[in-house]
């Protein structure tokens, strides 16, 4: 029992991480009480936000500290899984239900239609951008020549849990998006493709790592390995993740973009080629999908 209770206990306290959850967790309570959100998203939502928390503020970032598949398995969480999970839900309609109106107003409707955010939306929200950061992200903090630093350096190795975790969200929210293009930033054939092209640099480093038999990352056996594995077996262990669950994730969330392509196209949503207007003009705008 006492084992359990300490996997709780964060191993580096960071009351920046647990602000922003507890705040999210409020926020979408109290929007789920004035917005009517169907249970299957709702579930989703508190996954990846239990993902989210525990891979940021549990005992499980110390294993992924001093074992190399633990590590791997954290990132995935921050990266893929836990944002894919929260994005899937549909939480900003919610989310935005739950923020007082005279917040809304006074600070977050200036914000959205500042030149800043503005400008950074036309960055992220590019496709070509979007994939290349979203592979990138991944592999830049895997380079064997850097790793070590990165690992060793405290503020540097917050930076990659939340730069992880933020461009998590939102790759998967330009994925995800259900509209039809305008108003959504990318078609819904792009949405389909964008996690295929993105997944590939993972998939190739995965599989290197999984099948080679030289050790890319001795760090961790000069700080000491948490669990007695050595180390080619926890190199391919996490090689072995990276390749498989990690493409997995890829690969579903194209699958659920095709869907939303497919509703659209039933719906007769979609733009006709040749056509400067939508088919479907007169239909009021879809929500997300309560599924």
């Amino acid at each position: 029992m006492d084992a359990l209770l300490r996997w709780f206990i964060p191993w580096e306290l960071s009351p920046t991480a647990l602000f922003l959850l507890a705040a999210a967790a409020v926020i979408y309570v109290r929007g789920c009480r004035r917005r009517r959100t169907s249970i299957s998203r709702q579930i989703r939502f508190w996954l990846g936000w239990v993902l989210m928390w525990q891979a940021f503020q549990t005992r499980w970032d110390y294993y992924a500290e001093h074992q190399f598949f633990v590590h791997i398995s954290q990132q995935l969480s921050l990266h893929d899984f836990a944002p894919l999970l929260i994005m899937w839900s549909y939480p900003l309609s919610t989310l935005r239900a739950g923020i007082p109106l005279h917040w809304r107003l006074r600070w977050l409707r200036p914000l959205n239609r500042s030149v800043v955010v503005r400008g950074i939306k036309v960055v992220m929200f590019n496709p070509l951008f979007a994939a290349v950061l979203f592979g990138g992200m991944a592999l830049l903090w895997l380079i064997p020549s850097f790793h070590p630093f990165v690992m060793l350096n405290a503020p540097t190795y917050r930076l990659m849990n939340w730069s992880m975790a933020l461009d998590g969200l939102l790759f998967w929210w330009l994925v995800l998006d259900t509209r039809p293009s305008p108003p959504a930033h990318l078609s819904p054939g792009k949405r389909v493709l964008l996690p295929l092209l993105a997944m590939l640099p993972t998939m190739v480093w995965g599989a290197i790592l999984a099948l080679s038999m030289t050790d890319y990352y001795p760090i961790y056996e000069i700080c000491g390995r948490a669990l007695n594995l050595d180390p080619l077996t926890d190199q391919h262990l996490g090689g072995l993740i990276l390749w498989i669950p990690g493409s997995f994730a890829m690969v579903l969330a194209s699958m659920i973009a095709l869907r939303h392509w497919m509703r659209l196209s039933d719906r007769g949503r979609l733009k006709k080629r040749g056509s400067g207007q939508a088919a479907g003009s007169a239909v009021a705008p879809i929500t997300p999908p309560a599924v």
